[in-house]
Formats: C-alpha cells, structure tokens, sequence
C-alpha cells in the first residue's frame, strides 16, 4: 500500500473527512466511506472512525490507498475524463478560461509555501499549472492567477500575463469595477432582492457568514429565473467580489445551493436537507466583463451552463 497525504485548506475547514476523499481521490461516496470503515484513514494523529467528521485548517489526513498496477502498454494508460479547460481569449496581456468544475484554480499560498517547489509535484494539478501546456506556443509566459473559482465551481476565470496586467486586474477586482454573475441551482423558493450584509472569517462555527459587526461589506443582486416547485434557477450579480459571496448569502437566505455541504445550514444548526441529486456545487460563473489593462476597452465573455448542470435542470424540471 501506499500513503497519501491530503492537507486540509482554510476553505474546505468543517467538511465531511468522506466528502475530501471523494474530491482529492476522485472516487465515489461509497468508496471514500469505504476507505474510513476499513481504517485506512487517519485525521491528524488518531485513526478515523466517522466518514463525517468534519476537518479543521491546516489538519492532515493520510489515506492508505493499493498500489496501482503499472501500465504495460500505452493502450492502458488512463485517459483523462471529464471536461477540460476551454480557453476563450488570449493575447500578450491575459488570458480567459472556461473551468470544469473539479479543478482547481490556484495553489494557496500555505500549500506552496509547505511542500515547495520540488513538493508541488506530489499535489494534484491546478488549472494554473496547466494554463502554459494549453496555451501551446503561446504559453512561454508566465500566468498569474489574480482571482479564483472554487473547485467546485465552473466558469469563467481569467489570469494575467504580465506583471502590469495582474496589477491592473487586481486593482479592478479590488475596486469591484469587474462585473460577474452566476447562475445556480438553489433548494427551496428563492426571490428577487438585494442582499446586503457584512462578513466575518469565523461566525463562531468555524465558517464565514455575516454578523453585524463584520468588516467585510459584501452585496449580491438575486434574479430569479425559474421556478422549480422545491427548487429555483437564480442569476447572482456581484456588486462586490467576497470570499464564497454567492454561496454565504444563498445559504443565509433559508436557500443554500444544491450540493452545497459548508453553507447549508443555520448558525449551530443542521444542515437543510438536499434533496436535487447533485453531484457538485450546482453553482456557474456565466459571465464576466473586464476592461483590458493595455487598451482600455472593455471586453466581455458569456459561458454556457454546463453538460452537468444542464441535466440536473432537466432532472428537477420534472
């Protein structure tokens, strides 16, 4: 056998050991509770005994997993499966990608910082890594992620090429001069508002969410776009670019998005029941416009709801 070690990030802190498992290992739910009742998995120095015993920041867990057979032959090579990385624009500046979900945006900081150069080898690829390979000829320059989408979460992102682009993105996603919706699937009866409110790290459960006295003034316009009897197709705008925004304000409202399993319940409380069949964050970044750090002009990009999502709608439409 051998061991692999998963190190637990400031965003997945208060997550199922079970629900890591199946995204690092990219296994099913079965096999990820499989591993925990054959007691394979340790969470930091004691043996795992619950599948949904909920991780904390910076926790490790190793995970005895077989040793694969060697392939012997090209033909048994895995192939790679799932949607990949669709770029929609690149010149001298930046670049625009379509994310699958399941993917990565960029390494944390504290990750590259504790495996290091050589380490990163050992940690699954990020759509960063893979920018310059995609990019063919045109990815002899670095790229510099200047905002991110959760791994769970498709759509469009973009990076800069140069320093003087990620100064001036960054400075426009500081200024929220940026505009970006989401569309999402969310549980229950979602309504047309503008939601305000003030965030903190911690709402004294180990997530973020809103408390009167937050530093962080956070505001999303919810459009409604269809309704779904127990579900409900939204459009959010971000009038400012928060840490999990979408999902914090959709979850406060009594309607967490479908596969949401951090803000999907109240302060203390259980988490609201999910019943969609979703097998991922049903939650995708449709459209982004930007002004072009050397031009000026400004530039905009529209991204299709994904195969995934597109069946989930036409499940719950029925």
């Amino acid at each position: 056998m051998k061991t692999r070690i998963l190190i637990v990030s400031r965003t997945e802190a208060g997550r199922p050991v079970a629900s890591l498992l199946k995204q690092h290992l990219h296994i099913s739910w079965s096999q990820a509770r499989r591993l925990v009742e054959q007691n394979r998995v340790r969470q930091g120095p004691g043996l795992c005994r619950d599948p949904q015993s909920r991780v904390r920041a910076g926790q490790k867990l190793r995970v005895q997993l077989d040793e694969a057979k060697k392939p012997q032959h090209l033909s048994e090579l895995p192939r790679s499966a799932g949607p990949q990385p669709i770029i929609r624009h690149v010149d001298d500046q930046i670049v625009v990608v379509d994310k699958p979900a399941g993917l990565t945006t960029m390494r944390h900081a504290h990750e590259a910082a504790e495996f290091g150069a050589r380490g990163k080898r050992f940690l699954p690829s990020t759509l960063a890594d893979q920018l310059p390979a995609l990019l063919g000829d045109r990815g002899k320059k670095p790229v510099i992620a200047v905002h991110r989408l959760d791994r769970d979460t498709s759509g469009l992102v973009v990076f800069a090429r140069t320093a003087h682009a990620a100064r001036h993105l960054g400075g426009q996603f500081r200024a929220h001069t940026t505009q970006r919706t989401y569309i999402a699937l969310v549980r229950g009866r979602a309504r047309n508002e503008r939601i305000e409110s003030r965030f903190v790290a911690d709402r004294g459960d180990g997530r973020r969410g809103s408390t009167a006295g937050g530093e962080q003034r956070a505001i999303t316009q919810v459009r409604v776009l269809e309704e779904l009897g127990a579900f409900t197709l939204v459009e959010c705008r971000l009038e400012t670019g928060r840490t999990h925004q979408v999902r914090i304000h959709l979850g406060e409202r009594g309607t967490p998005i479908c596969g949401e399993r951090i803000y999907d319940r109240p302060l203390h409380g259980a988490p609201l029941s999910d019943t969609s069949g979703a097998q991922r964050l049903a939650l995708h970044a449709a459209s982004l416009a930007i002004e072009h750090p050397t031009t000026g002009k400004r530039l905009g990009w529209a991204s299709p709801m994904p195969a995934d999502l597109s069946l989930l709608l036409k499940q719950l439409r029925k």
